[in-house]
């Protein structure tokens, strides 16, 4: 059963409105702006309940910290090792296997770990220096 508060429908309206993959003390940085009062362990405990939920995903990073998903479907991640940025990774082929290899798949977590090409750009210009 789900627990309506302040905090926990700001927390996921914050989640909702953000384009990117946030840390949780990103959100709690950005919930403070509305509700200065909250605390870090608020947070925390509310993006665990969404998470429980199947309301949002929690996602580990091969950088020591964990970041939150809005978007339950199906779909990989890209970690830029260098700016740290994620984005979604959307991939029909591999989606197709997993399903093929994988009768009943629900969900899957992949996370690409590489330089992205901004990045990647700005590596080569230093060099070209």
């Amino acid at each position: 059963m789900e627990k309506r508060s302040l905090q926990r429908d700001l927390i996921k309206q914050n989640l909702e409105s953000r384009y990117d993959h946030p840390t949780a003390d990103m959100v709690y940085s950005s919930i403070r702006e509305d509700l200065p009062n909250i605390s870090l362990g608020t947070v925390y405990r509310n993006l665990g309940n969404l998470v429980d939920e199947g309301k949002v995903r929690k996602l580990k990073t091969t950088l020591g910290y964990d970041i939150y998903d809005k978007s339950i479907y199906p779909h990989g991640h890209v970690l830029c090792l260098k700016c740290r940025r994620v984005y979604d990774y959307n991939s029909d082929e591999i989606t197709q296997i997993l399903k093929r290899d994988f009768k009943y798949l629900d969900s899957y977590e992949l996370m690409i770990n590489t330089i992205c090409d901004d990045c990647q750009k700005n590596i080569k210009n230093k060099g070209d220096n």
